[in-house]
């Protein structure tokens, strides 16, 4: 059988996972008066989440910094799967899988290094942004045009409602 696409993988898509520094940001980090960490996110980024959504597909956060800022934007999206904390993203994606009951197959992850590997290499449909490491961006079945926090998730929730034909139907609410 012949190797499958991204588009093909991106078809087959129930649940997304996605990274944060890096991919649901640009990777900065940006300190307050007090020393807290501030993280800057795209809204263009936040609609496609909600876009696949609407389309009945999963989303997820696993990221090995754990972050309030992380927690609101997930509950502002309505991401209810989240995980931070720890460089070890492959037990909580396992315990993803258990809890959805989804197979590899069905899991897309976008990611930007290394601590990304680990799942980028088990999933169905991996992804990384050009601002990736050099190791991530060999191992992808796609690379975003689009850079982490500019851009690269709206394109991989566009890319994966084209793919199953669901585009038009989640737009048409925006297109009178």
């Amino acid at each position: 059988m012949s190797e499958l696409t991204y588009v093909e993988r991106a078809a087959r898509v129930k649940l997304m996972i996605f990274d944060v520094d890096g991919v649901l940001t640009d990777g900065s980090l940006h300190y307050g008066a007090e020393g807290e960490a501030l993280k800057t996110f795209n809204v263009q980024d936040g609609l496609g989440i909600k876009l696949i959504q609407e389309a009945g597909i999963q989303t997820a956060i696993i990221s090995a910094r754990t972050s309030p800022q992380v927690i609101k934007r997930a509950a502002d999206l309505g991401i209810s799967h989240l995980h931070q904390g720890g460089h070890d993203k492959l037990t909580p994606f396992n315990a993803l899988l258990e809890k959805t009951g989804l197979t590899v197959d069905q899991v897309g992850f976008i990611g930007d290094d290394v601590v990304d590997l680990p799942i980028l290499a088990r999933v169905g449909f991996a992804v990384a942004v050009p601002n990736g490491r050099k190791e991530v961006l060999e191992r992808a079945h796609h690379t975003t045009v689009a850079f982490g926090g500019r851009g690269a998730v709206r394109e991989v929730c566009e890319l994966v409602l084209h793919a199953q034909g669901l585009y038009e139907r989640v737009m048409a609410q925006f297109l009178v």
